[in-house]
């Protein structure tokens, strides 16, 4: 399971709720309606690809708990219990664990009070190496914790530094900037990517593709490995898209224009269960 591009066995998501959409402080308020039936295609997307999917039901109110990915991460060992910094998502990671432990999936550990986190400031850079950023989202405590979590499994976390970018109010997360698509092979976003992040790629032979600069804001940037080649991407970076094909890449698009506004892509809607070639 420490890989962020085997393929996708299982996947947990979750429905999307109606709520207060200003003080999750999304970029609009969306059309309910609407945002739930593109959750729902994004979903039908990935039972298509191969992918099992589970779909968890709407908490009113909880209008980020739509982007499943980041309130835990699942090791080789169990799920991990994150703290997200975000106050409206505190009750989110708690949530996520009993839904995994229901799914078989035991509990390897849970952050601590001074320590918080958001899994988009994590991929697995190789099957033992963590990539954690420290930004707004994933303070120095969390790098501590997880380094004690993740050594019960042998593997580590490498720290790359955020830039401070639009500031706190504004979501930067790490796979904002970068998202692997293969072993060899990752989507970036050069400008905000930090420096020792690009030469880790360099070091393990990575190829970099390069995210078309007007369409990060359109989470062009971030796409979803469904298997090594094989994307998953919003319908709203059509340049970036070109850029994957040119390479080779299989990409399926989905229509976003709403899922867009809380500032998630397709990695943020999916929560990995299980990845396994």
């Amino acid at each position: 399971m420490r890989s962020t591009t085997a393929p996708l066995r299982r996947a947990l998501l979750s429905d999307p709720s109606d709520g207060d959409f200003g003080s999750a402080a999304w970029l609009g308020t969306p059309d309910v309606a609407q945002l739930r039936r593109q959750h729902a295609a994004f979903a039908e997307l990935l039972s298509t690809l191969g992918v099992e999917v589970i779909v968890l039901p709407a908490i009113e109110g909880l209008v980020d708990a739509c982007f499943a990915y980041d309130p835990v991460l699942v090791t080789e060992r169990g799920v991990v219990e994150l703290r997200m910094a975000k106050a409206v998502r505190v009750d989110e990671p708690a949530r996520l664990v009993a839904a995994l432990e229901g799914l078989g999936v035991p509990l390897a550990g849970r952050l601590a009070d001074g320590a918080v986190a958001d899994a988009g400031d994590m991929f697995w850079l190789d099957e033992r190496t963590l990539a954690v950023a420290r930004g707004y989202r994933t303070n120095g405590g969390a790098h501590d914790q997880l380094t004690a979590i993740l050594a019960e499994e042998n593997a580590v976390v490498e720290r790359f530094d955020l830039p401070h970018h639009h500031g706190p109010d504004h979501l930067l997360h790490l796979l904002s900037v970068i998202s692997p698509i293969a072993d060899d092979l990752a989507l970036v976003f050069e400008p905000l990517c930090p420096v020792p992040l690009l030469e880790a790629l360099d070091d393990r032979d990575v190829r970099r593709l390069r995210c078309d600069p007007e369409e990060l804001e359109h989470q062009g940037c971030n796409v979803l490995a469904v298997r090594p080649g094989v994307v998953v991407m919003a319908d709203t970076a059509p340049r970036t898209r070109q850029v994957l094909e040119r390479a080779g890449c299989e990409v399926h698009v989905y229509e976003a224009s709403e899922l867009n506004l809380g500032e998630g892509g397709p990695t943020c809607l999916t929560q990995p269960v299980l990845r396994a070639h």
